[in-house]
């Protein structure tokens, strides 16, 4: 019909057509932080105390071959010795800047988006700084074959890895750590705890083995965030966190990234928790800024490979 008024041919472009705005904001998603559960905070450390908490530990004394004397001898006299490790606190943040002007038009509370983001922000980056302590351990674990793997143990990875991850090569790592090095449990337990990535976890899981051990673990038995399931006694907890741990390592990335460990692996240094915070405002009120800031740092506390000391074995490739 002539002279007719349609919506697509005759309305304007611009906020006439298009004005209606989503009263709700997506998110982009991020990883899941998983390594802050598995750090221990150092006791009695914390304000007024200087930059650096010093570690005590005290060393095994040999078993002798026999402890047995004669009723006049001496007592057989062995020795006993102590070792320190030290953590050094560092400043920890980030923050975003905005205008007085955004948040007196905008339709939303800025502010309260950027608390949240920066909340999962700070979540992200000290897990990537708590999974670096752990990642200093000394033993290295290289998969380079469906079955077999070689140890490193002076804290730097010499071999390439050429496969996967496979639940051949968890029997060996737990058997290195109960009969080798003789790891406690986590907490205390008889149980050791195995951080994965992604892609470490599909080589495991694609391993025909892997579903004989899933069918022992029924509802509820899962209590830690992340588990998927247990071999033996290690407990596998998922990692989607490519900052925290890699899935492109070895030749050609055929090998993700984990660690396995037991009791009294990781510390953390803690001065000031980390916490959200919201700036004076410059420039007479019209500058704003909300930023996260912490002081801390995270550290190996068994920084050996000797047996009755190393806590923490890392899988990775040269």
């Amino acid at each position: 019909m002539a002279g007719e008024f349609t919506w697509s041919l005759d309305a304007p472009a611009g906020v006439f057509k298009n004005h209606a705005l989503s009263e709700k904001v997506r998110e982009a998603a991020v990883a899941d932080a998983k390594f802050m559960q598995f750090v221990d905070v150092e006791p009695g450390y914390g304000r007024r105390q200087g930059d650096t908490v010093t570690i005590t530990r005290t060393k095994n004394i040999a078993e002798p071959t026999s402890a047995k004397f004669g009723e006049r001898d001496r007592v057989p006299i062995d020795t006993f010795a102590m070792s320190t490790v030290s953590i050094t606190v560092s400043y920890f943040g980030r923050g975003v800047e905005y205008t007085e002007q955004s948040e007196l038009l905008s339709h939303f509370d800025l502010q309260d988006k950027m608390q949240r983001k920066l909340k999962q922000q700070m979540q992200q980056a000290l897990d990537t700084a708590a999974a670096g302590a752990f990642k200093t351990a000394k033993i290295k674990f290289i998969p380079t074959s469906l079955t077999a793997g070689t140890f490193d143990t002076d804290g730097t990875p010499s071999t390439a890895a050429t496969e996967n991850i496979q639940v051949a090569h968890v029997k060996t790592i737990r058997d290195y750590m109960a009969d080798t090095i003789h790891v406690p449990g986590w907490r205390g337990g008889e149980e050791y705890v195995c951080l994965a990535s992604v892609k470490a976890l599909r080589g495991i899981k694609n391993d025909p083995e892997w579903s004989d051990w899933r069918k022992y673990i029924q509802p509820g038995d899962a209590f830690l965030k992340g588990e998927v399931g247990k071999i033996e006694n290690i407990r596998f907890i998922e990692v989607n966190h490519t900052n925290a741990l890699a899935n492109n390592k070895g030749t050609g990335g055929v090998l993700g990234e984990a660690l396995v460990f037991g009791d009294d692996a990781v510390a953390s240094a803690m001065v000031m928790d980390p916490e959200l915070r919201a700036a004076i405002p410059g420039n007479f009120g019209l500058a704003h800024a909300v930023a996260w800031v912490g002081l801390l740092e995270f550290g190996l506390i068994w920084d050996t490979a000797n047996d009755g000391e190393a806590r923490v074995i890392h899988i990775t490739s040269s």
